[in-house]
């Protein structure tokens, strides 16, 4: 069962993100129990158990843990594109907006950026009108990259499968940034192999809703695996006893996947709440997961960040142009952290 911590030990109500979680009780003994080895050498048990874990939950030959997400993804492109070839992801998708160009930086890979729909889907279409023709002139299209969730939503799963469909058509590969897929599992009532079935890699994060404080683990065939052992060298990402970091991920996935569904339902709870106050608009629709995305009037956005940590809630500003701000619902927020944020935003909404 998941520990729940108190607010005194947290401190903070802290809704930044998902990535903000403490490790419980439970999974700070697994680390302390946790056996050890040189993963490098490939030495480290628990680090294989929980690749080959990660491996058969994503139905794919095999898998690598490594530090973090921005380094899972970085070290898919590195596997999958070489020097000089491009990728075709979206715009405002995780890879070529949050993770610094890393592609572009350190393998000279070309990114190729499509608008996706309000579900996060990229259109088929846009798909095969920019994949470069096969001349001289332009860089080798080698890889589509999708995500799922999208700003906390799920991406229809036809949608998803029409676009791997159409970069195969067109002799690309096809990775997933999955950071919170076990998110999107949880709210479809899906399996996790169905859901990434038309993958060549996914690239799963530990570190978010699943509680864990470290780790991402990248998946796929084992050649494919084979490539990004070496990648993830390359990037400075050959840990020593990982192990007491790969017990949490055991853990987390032991534990912290089905109780996902309970972060789902306080975030709708909060957004339903937050919809009832005077300057705050909310799509409900749109909070299918555990993120919320609201928009404070133009007169109370200033200082609003503010007024909530003097309440001790760690919140975004909202953006002075558009007034929208990120919420993100974890394992360390309760039911009534839920009520002093939304007494502290209609204290200051009414004010």
């Amino acid at each position: 069962m998941y520990e729940a911590m108190t607010r005194s030990a947290q401190g903070l109500i802290d809704l930044r993100s998902d990535t903000v979680t403490r490790p419980t009780a439970g999974m700070r003994e697994a680390m302390a129990s946790a056996q050890v080895g040189d993963d490098v050498y490939g030495d480290d048990p628990t680090v294989r158990a929980l690749e080959e874990r990660v491996a058969d939950l994503l139905g794919k030959e095999d898998a690598v843990f490594v530090a973090s997400g921005t380094q899972s993804n970085l070290t898919a492109l590195l596997s999958h594109c070489g020097r000089g070839d491009e990728y075709i992801g979206g715009v405002g998708y995780h890879i070529p907006t949050y993770e610094a160009a890393g592609a572009a930086v350190l393998g000279g890979i070309s990114p190729r950026h499509l608008k996706p729909d309000e579900s996060g889907a990229l259109d088929p279409d846009d798909i095969a009108a920019t994949v470069a023709p096969d001349d001289p002139h332009f860089a080798i299209t080698k890889l589509l990259c999708l995500e799922n969730t999208f700003n906390g939503k799920v991406v229809p799963q036809a949608k998803l499968e029409a676009a791997a469909q159409v970069a195969r058509a067109n002799g690309l590969s096809v990775h997933v940034d999955g950071a919170r897929l076990m998110n999107a599992v949880i709210a479809s009532n899906a399996k996790a192999d169905a859901m990434v079935a038309f993958a060549d890699s996914v690239s799963l994060c530990l570190s978010k809703g699943l509680g864990a404080p470290v780790g991402s683990v990248l998946s796929g065939s084992r050649d494919f695996i084979r490539r990004a052992y070496r990648s993830r060298k390359l990037l400075g990402g050959g840990m020593r006893q990982a192990g007491v970091l790969a017990a949490c991920g055991l853990y987390a996935l032991d534990h912290h996947v089905d109780r996902l569904a309970e972060d789902h339902i306080k975030a709708r709870t909060l957004a339903q709440r937050l919809a009832a106050i005077d300057g705050i608009e909310i799509d409900e629709s749109a909070v299918q997961t555990n993120m919320i995305w609201l928009t404070v009037s133009s007169p109370r956005r200033m200082g609003l960040a503010d007024h909530l940590r003097k309440d001790g809630i760690v919140a975004p500003s909202p953006d002075p142009r558009t007034g929208q701000m990120r919420m993100v619902v974890h394992l360390d927020i309760s039911r009534e952290d839920i009520d002093i944020v939304v007494q502290s935003f209609s204290n200051w909404l009414d004010s």
